[in-house]
């Protein structure tokens, strides 16, 4: 007689192919959630790397910002101390000019004028005084124009003024530019 083997065999073998299939699921589940978790590890790594560089770097950024400021205040307070050097220079440079000026009118006066005030704005010379008579204040003014250190001299007011019965002046006022000489003549006299 043939042998029947009558055990369900094909319920024992689809039974082990789903444990197989069920083990290998499984084990595949829990390589893919491995694969998932070391993933999100590596992304949040990195993720928390990169914000630790751009704390960095806007440290960094701070610090660089507080830096130029700090160069501009610099720079502003270098801009004020080389105009102020420059105004210092300015003023050493002109107190000959000054005194010069004075000398020059000291010597362009005649006899028979005085001033009573003299006043400077810019480069323009304001004179008040007294004369003995019209001719003298016309001399003061032709050796104003003759100078190198004065030029274009301007009367504005000439009053006669008599204190008695024969004493009588001549109250004047006027403006005269002052300039530089020019370069040979300024040379010509320094060679006297």
């Amino acid at each position: 007689m043939a042998r029947i083997n009558l055990l369900p065999w094909r319920e024992q073998l689809r039974e082990e192919r789903k444990k197989e299939f069920l083990t290998i699921l499984a084990l595949v589940v829990l390589f893919a959630g491995a694969l998932v978790f070391l993933g999100d590890r590596y992304v949040n790594g990195q993720i928390e790397n990169q914000n630790a560089r751009n704390a960095f770097i806007k440290s960094e950024i701070a610090q660089l910002e507080r830096r130029i400021k700090e160069i501009e205040q610099l720079q502003a307070r270098r801009a004020q101390l080389l105009d102020r050097m420059k105004i210092i220079q300015d003023l050493q440079g002109k107190r000959p000019i000054i005194v010069r000026v004075f000398d020059e009118l000291a010597r362009t006066l005649p006899d028979g004028v005085y001033f009573t005030d003299v006043g400077m704005k810019g480069s323009s010379i304001s004179i008040k005084g007294g004369a003995e008579s019209n001719s003298r204040v016309s001399n003061l003014m032709r050796q104003l124009d003759a100078s190198d250190w004065l030029a274009a001299p301007n009367l504005t007011a000439v009053k006669a003024v008599t204190s008695g019965a024969l004493d009588q002046a001549n109250v004047f006022e006027l403006t005269v530019k002052q300039t530089e000489p020019r370069a040979g003549a300024a040379e010509g006299e320094q060679q006297q």
